[in-house]
């Protein structure tokens, strides 16, 4: 079976507070992006396997989160062995999800092609232990997402007048580095609220918490964010912990390529 997952930004992203295991209460909308990596895997009679190419993937295969949601579903639904091959082409450590993608897409697939039959609910809760995000990708539809961005609430939004436009610099940005120095707080306005607004009232209101600390670290950021808006971005931000930036236009710059020399862009039609 040949997959297709794709990545998500978030529309304004709001740390709320710490929880007691650790992780933080947030608030943010997921909007599915159709960038996408290539997923495939064929049963076998061999241990299950896993390797890849296009962008290099850190860590062990074993470490997988495709690796992890089959090993899910094995003991859950003890299914075949399988061998995984992933072609990366969404950035790593670009606050854009591919990895939580992979995982969600790779529970789906396993589900179809064995005929397991789990509803979307099931599916969710098995997503949310390998990832915050994961769950997010197995309806892959414009989400608001709270808790550890596990609690999910279907919202209605469609951009398909616009496009959207994603710069990756190629500045890997942990998720402990996002939060280093980050104070939680509660914003005045929630963000489905904000969403319901003209999206030219978005760039004053709609903010990402992690900019704060993210770009101080990496102006490069910064710097790409204020060039977006220069050449007419409707909304412009970073997403998730960076350190993708992406804009939002009515028309693609006719210049966007000359913008960001030597800088991975993407324009999603």
């Amino acid at each position: 079976m040949i997959l297709f997952p794709n990545a998500k930004i978030n529309l304004g992203l709001n740390v709320l507070s710490r929880r007691d295991d650790g992780f933080h209460n947030i608030e943010s909308c997921f909007l599915p992006v159709k960038i996408s990596d290539v997923l495939e895997f064929v049963e076998t009679n061999q241990e299950t396997s896993f390797y890849s190419s296009g962008i290099s993937i850190p860590g062990e295969s074993s470490e997988n989160l495709c690796v992890k949601a089959w090993e899910l579903l094995y003991k859950e639904c003890k299914i075949p062995r399988v061998k995984i091959h992933l072609h990366k082409i969404i950035p790593i450590g670009a606050g854009l999800g591919g990895g939580s993608s992979d995982a969600a897409f790779m529970l789906k697939g396993l589900n179809e092609y064995f005929k397991l039959g789990l509803p979307d609910k099931k599916l969710e809760s098995l997503a949310a232990q390998l990832g915050s995000d994961c769950a997010f990708f197995i309806r892959n539809k414009p989400t608001l997402a709270t808790g550890r961005g596990e609690i999910l609430e279907s919202l209605s939004l469609n951009l398909d007048a616009f496009k959207i436009v994603l710069v990756n610099p190629g500045i890997h940005v942990s998720t402990a580095e996002a939060y280093s120095g980050l104070t939680p707080c509660i914003p005045g306005k929630r963000i489905s609220d904000i969403l319901n607004l003209p999206i030219s009232k978005w760039q004053e209101l709609l903010v990402n918490d992690f900019e704060k600390t993210v770009t101080v670290k990496h102006p490069k950021i910064k710097l790409i964010k204020e060039v977006l808006l220069k050449l007419g971005a409707v909304y412009s931000a970073m997403t998730g912990s960076g350190s993708t930036v992406f804009g939002i236009f009515e028309k693609v710059p006719e210049n966007l390529e000359s913008a960001f020399k030597d800088t991975f862009v993407w324009v999603q039609k």
